[in-house]
């Protein structure tokens, strides 16, 4: 990892990915103003994909989530760079690139520090043709391979001591090129293996498909595709 500090910003880069990195590649207008946006995606905060030297990126900012967010929104507390989630989360994700797991490669990063306070923005490259599975569930039922292709995925994690701390099925991608993909590493770590938290992260996607079963009109998931894709998951965990 590169880090470079341009008056209160510092920007972080992936020498596998990109060598120079600029403070206009963290504002959206910049890429409007080029024609450049290929898409966004309005979660709790928009996505903004751009197309950059062939390939597609995306940018998010980091905003706080729960009550804190309604009062802080994108204000964090800033007690050194390696402290903040931005770094984190972008370490987090060089190392699982070199591990060779399937996740986003991380691009850059920007922490601007204002006196106590900082905020955050990071790049990644976009996954070809993804869709959420939760995407899919609303539009078909999963194969019994898609089902396990996921569980052999999350244990392929696990094995390598990968904490999600957000594991549900929005943040569970299918790529163009027939992987699984996980995304969205906040807070996520590199921990020892035990059968406590790994357990704990399958309980709460359980919790997810339950969830999103709630809130669509039709969602094509059942206690059983939640047994198969447990089942792959027992399977190659070790």
């Amino acid at each position: 990892m590169n880090i470079t500090k341009i008056n209160s910003h510092y920007l972080l880069s992936n020498e596998k990915t990109t060598s120079d990195v600029f403070l206009d590649w963290f504002d959206p207008t910049h890429w409007q103003q080029l024609n450049a946006i290929v898409a966004t995606k309005k979660g709790r905060a928009t996505a903004w994909f751009y197309k950059h030297n062939e390939h597609v990126n995306v940018l998010k900012h980091y905003w706080r989530g729960g009550l804190v967010g309604k009062l802080l929104s994108d204000q964090y507390f800033f007690y050194g760079l390696k402290k903040t989630r931005v770094y984190k989360e972008f370490e987090l994700l060089c190392a699982l690139d070199n591990l060779g797991l399937p996740v986003p490669k991380p691009v850059a990063a920007k922490v601007s520090v204002q006196g106590l306070i900082y905020r955050g923005d990071l790049i990644t490259s976009a996954i070809n043709g993804a869709t959420s599975l939760c995407e899919r569930l609303q539009i078909s039922q999963a194969t019994e391979q898609e089902l396990s292709l996921v569980g052999r995925t999350i244990a392929q994690f696990h094995n390598q001591g990968v904490y999600h701390a957000d594991l549900n099925i929005n943040n569970i991608l299918f790529g163009d090129d027939g992987k699984v993909y996980l995304i969205d590493f906040d807070r996520g770590q590199l921990r020892p293996q035990q059968a406590a938290w790994q357990r704990a992260n399958m309980e709460r996607l359980h919790r997810s498909f339950k969830k999103e079963a709630g809130k669509w009109p039709t969602f094509n998931f059942s206690e059983l595709d939640w047994q198969t894709l447990l089942s792959a998951y027992q399977a190659t965990i070790r």
